[in-house]
């Protein structure tokens, strides 16, 4: 007896194919957002900003 119960022999990957790829276009577009924010001219100078120009390390 397994833990998790019967195994069903029903598709799961093939009809959540949609939603994976409507996922990645959703991230690829918040990350494209994010990195055209981080260059404007209000953040640009901000200590947060990973590409901001006066970064002291």
């Amino acid at each position: 007896m397994s833990l998790l119960g019967k195994k069903f022999p029903a598709p799961v990957a093939r009809p959540m194919a949609p939603f994976f790829a409507a996922g990645a276009v959703i991230l690829y577009g918040i990350n494209s957002a994010a990195n055209a924010m981080m260059n404007t001219a209000e953040f640009k100078n901000d200590p947060r900003n990973p590409n901001a120009k006066n970064a002291k390390h």
